[in-house]
């Protein structure tokens, strides 16, 4: 044995060697056993190693379930059909194996039946010879499972009782593993094979076979030489498994576990128990769950209690019997002797049935003959009206149905009235009837109202017209110049009552020169200049030593200038000395300006001075001053060159608001190299208007 066991090393070293995962031979055996188990191909298994050993061995006990699987299902059925028939009908590869262990199975038990040796010395074939004694054995043997743990199969070649095979086994010199039956023959025991070397011994698994004695219900467990039997469903509730693998009932009365109250007594019954009331309940009672007795109702728990013509009438405990009395059903009447049912006309009785419609009796019962626009109903048995508006929706009328009695009626939405065909709508023309305050305009369906210029639709009803306060608008600040006056419809300008006229865009005040138009007040001896608004009567006198230039104006203008001159008498220093040259006045009107936004540009004073002396000539220059009357400091003057020569232009740099006026005294100073040439003095009058036009 000593060379058999390197081997067997060797191969088991090849195989871990070439598993990345170090998988056992018998784990591949193992997973091989598993497919088998579930019929799959052994074909083609999923390996679980890259070894080729392993592969081999998968297949190889994938093989042998299969095998074995195929051979207990002809085993079966050669046990159970006692023919094997339907074998031949099926050329699948698959069925020879079932096919050939079915045969070898009758063939046993054949043996069986017919006297003959289990152990016959046919050569069938190694497998074919096993199956047939199998089969041959639990034929002869007591189908029933004995009460040891594990079940032999009883063996017809064992010696003895004690297995003492020692002088055959001198006989064979050793070399039987189990047995020896003489002339170098080696045999194994009971749940034993002899391998093909014909020395070793292999267990049978009866199991697979089909040599098993197990009653249904029960599982085969292949065990080294033997089996058991193995209960696979349990007992149930109320059984026990004995020692024997039977199940045997408890009895829950004897062992206290029942929950009967203290007025039952417990009776055991197989699987369960039942409580019995203590006391009984007499005739005619029953007892419920709690013991108490409930009555019987005899007229419904038996089947006819009573004679025919009797009705059954239950009394507590039990019941009577009494005559049946004629009933007549809905629809009939008791004839006078009260032993025949009679028809009652309902369409002749005093209760108008039909509520005026036609009446048409019948046996048990009537009919009746709506009229239009109403439907019999067979359960209430009046006539009800037909609401066809819910009938023919949409179909009837062109826009509103409304159910009446018997019949129908279309309306119009608001804005149509109804056509002549009494189902159609048309459009009604409701600026006929004048619902607008002014204009109205037909619209389909409706109706629409307009105003005319200067009115607006009421937001109330929009049908009255209100008037447009335009001068309460947003901007009605710039409608009018001045102020604006509210007419319904409309609305008008009005200007100062003094001074100014209306436009003639009937919005924009214009002043009224009174200078022009002679309603001025001025004397012969005074000059009339023309303010915004008004006008001014004005006269100058020129101071001592000055004279006037030119002669008294009846209308002064913008651009008018009095200039008084000096002219001083001989020997008069102190006017010769006098750097004043002249005295001149001038005249300007301004608005009240509503938006002062930049300095305004309001007198230019034009000078003869060049603004580029020569050398020959020497330099000049001209100093603009305010001396007086610049009121809240609106107004400055500066000097700017136009034309070559030098300009002094008077500004309004602050906003007046009038009526204001004053009088600018401004002074122009002639400058040259040699000091200063003297100074003429303007006057400048000026006069703010109590308005912005």
């Amino acid at each position: 044995m000593g060379p058999c066991v390197v081997l067997l090393c060797s191969l088991f070293g090849v195989l871990l060697g070439q598993g990345a995962e170090q998988i056992s031979i018998e784990d591949c055996c193992k997973d091989g056993q598993k497919h088998g188990t579930d019929n799959k191909d052994c074909a083609s298994l999923p390996l679980i190693s890259e070894s080729t050993t392993c592969r081999i061995v998968q297949e190889q006990c994938c093989v042998t379930v299969l095998e074995d699987v195929k051979c207990t299902t002809g085993i079966n059925m050669a046990k159970d059909q006692g023919a094997c028939d339907t074998l031949f009908t099926n050329t699948c590869e698959t069925t020879k194996t079932t096919k050939m262990c079915c045969d070898c199975c009758l063939l046993g038990k054949a043996a069986q039946e017919n006297g003959l040796p289990c152990d016959h010395n046919l050569s069938v074939g190694y497998q074919c010879g096993l199956v047939s004694r199998a089969c041959c054995v639990d034929g002869a043997a007591d189908n029933q499972t004995t009460p040891t743990a594990e079940t032999k199969i009883p063996n017809t070649d064992e010696t003895n009782g004690n297995g003492d095979n020692s002088v055959l086994s001198d006989l064979c010199h050793g070399k039987c593993a189990q047995r020896c039956v003489g002339n170098d023959t080696c045999a194994c025991f009971t749940g034993y094979k002899l391998k093909p070397d014909g020395k070793s011994c292999d267990d049978i698994n009866e199991c697979l076979l089909g040599a098993s004695n197990c009653r249904g219900g029960e599982r085969c467990i292949n065990t080294e030489g033997s089996f058991r039997c193995q209960r696979e469903v349990s007992c149930g509730t109320g059984y026990e498994l004995t020692d024997t693998n039977n199940c045997k009932d408890i009895d829950e009365c004897e062992t206290g576990i029942h929950n009967c109250g203290r007025e039952f007594e417990c009776q055991n019954t197989q699987g369960s128990f039942r409580c019995v009331p203590k006391v009984k309940c007499g005739v005619g009672f029953i007892q419920d769950a709690l013991g108490s007795c409930i009555d019987i109702n005899e007229c419904v728990s038996q089947t006819g209690p009573c004679h025919r013509g009797q009705v059954c009438i239950n009394t507590v405990g039990s019941y009577i019997c009494q005559r049946n009395s004629v009933n007549c059903g809905r629809g009939y009447h008791l004839n006078d002797d009260g032993t025949r049912c009679l028809d009652i006309d309902e369409c002749k009785g005093p209760e108008k049935v039909c509520g005026g419609h036609g009446c048409i009796n019948l046996l048990g019962s009537y009919r009746c003959e709506c009229e239009a626009g109403y439907i019999f109903n067979s359960i209430t048995r009046v006539c009800e009206d037909i609401n066809e508006c819910r009938h023919y929706p949409g179909r009837l009328c062109a826009h509103k149905c409304e159910n009446t009695l018997g019949s129908y009626k279309c309306s119009c939405t608001t804005g149509f009235k109804l056509a002549g065909d009494g189902r159609n709508c048309d459009d009604l023309n409701e600026c006929d009837s004048n619902p607008c305050s002014q204009e109205c305009a037909n619209v389909y369906g409706s109706y629409q109202c307009y105003c005319r210029r200067g009115y607006q639709l009421s937001d109330m009803d929009g049908l009255t017209c209100e008037d447009i306060d335009e001068c309460a608008l947003p901007t009605g600040g710039h409608i009018c110049a001045y102020r604006c006056h509210n007419t319904p419809g409309s609305f008008h300008c009005s200007c100062p009552i003094n001074g100014y006229t209306l436009a003639p865009n009937a919005r924009s005040c214009q002043d009224v020169d009174e200078c022009v138009t002679g309603t001025h007040t001025c004397t012969e001896n005074q000059s009339c200049f023309n303010i915004q608004g008004g006008f001014r009567c004005l006269s100058f006198d020129c101071p001592t030593n000055y004279r006037r230039v030119g002669e008294t104006m009846a209308r002064l203008q913008l651009s008018d200038t009095i200039r008084c001159m000096k002219t001083c008498q001989p020997n008069d220093v102190a006017c010769v000395l006098d750097p004043t040259h002249s005295v001149s006045h001038t005249f300007i009107s301004l608005p009240t300006f509503r938006e002062f936004t930049r300095p305004e540009e309001i007198v230019f004073l034009r000078t003869t001075v060049p603004a580029y002396g020569s050398y020959h000539l020497g330099s000049y220059d001209v100093k603009f001053d305010i001396l007086e009357g610049n009121v809240e400091n609106a107004f400055d003057i500066m000097k700017r060159i136009e034309n070559g020569m030098y300009v002094g232009v008077v500004r309004q740099v602050k906003p007046l608001i009038g009526p204001l006026s004053t009088v600018l005294k401004l002074s122009m100073r002639n400058l040259s190299n040699q000091g200063d040439s003297g100074q003429n003095i303007i006057n400048v009058h000026v006069y703010v208007s109590e308005f912005w036009f």
